[in-house]
């Protein structure tokens, strides 16, 4: 059974989504009105996935989005009435799984949920692959700096260079980054 956060960032009653919910099977685990309370109900209650129902998203509910996507991570379904490709790229951008126009028909509510647990899934692998290839470009970069500032202290080329290293590593049982960080420290303690 799904965890649900229902927003009601509308004048009117969501009475009718909280019923179709409850009728698809999920657990409306409670019903916030104000952006404001979004990330803290989040962080409490852990529900599965957010449904924020809106006329338009406005700043603050973006900015709220952008918060729980930081920092606690979770499909965002987005009901709104607003269908201007500039209020959906904002939205998208924000961290919302998927939006939906001009309210959510009854049978397709359990197949739009399955789409925004989806997306955010391949969302949440790709932002994964993007660090991870990050971590290993920095650890690249200091690489080669550390084997660049032996060349030039030691009057080594590049293969010896990154082989003294290599062997440091291999000695003392740790990656060659880390090498190559101590590396970098020490030269920088003594500079």
């Amino acid at each position: 059974m799904l965890k649900v956060l229902l927003v009601n960032d509308t004048n009117k009653q969501v009475g009718r989504l909280r019923a179709s919910l409850i009728q698809a099977g999920c657990d409306v685990v409670e019903e916030v009105s104000s952006a404001f309370m979004i990330p803290k109900r989040v962080a409490e209650l852990q529900p599965d996935v957010v449904i924020i129902d809106t006329e338009s998203p406005s700043r603050d509910v973006l900015e709220q989005i952008c918060v729980v996507s930081q920092d606690e991570p979770r499909p965002i379904l987005m009901v709104s009435d607003d269908g201007q490709p500039a209020a959906i790229k904002a939205a998208i951008k924000a961290g919302v799984s998927a939006y939906v126009v001009e309210g959510i028909d009854e049978g397709r509510l359990e197949a739009v949920l399955a789409v925004a647990q989806a997306r955010f899934e391949a969302d949440q692998t790709l932002r994964q692959a993007v660090k991870v290839a990050e971590g290993k470009l920095n650890e690249r970069k200091i690489v080669e700096r550390a084997k660049g500032m032996l060349m030039q202290l030691r009057g080594l080329n590049e293969a010896d260079a990154y082989h003294a290293m290599r062997k440091m590593a291999m000695d003392r049982n740790i990656r060659i980054a880390e090498v190559a960080e101590k590396l970098i420290s020490m030269n920088d303690l003594l500079a």
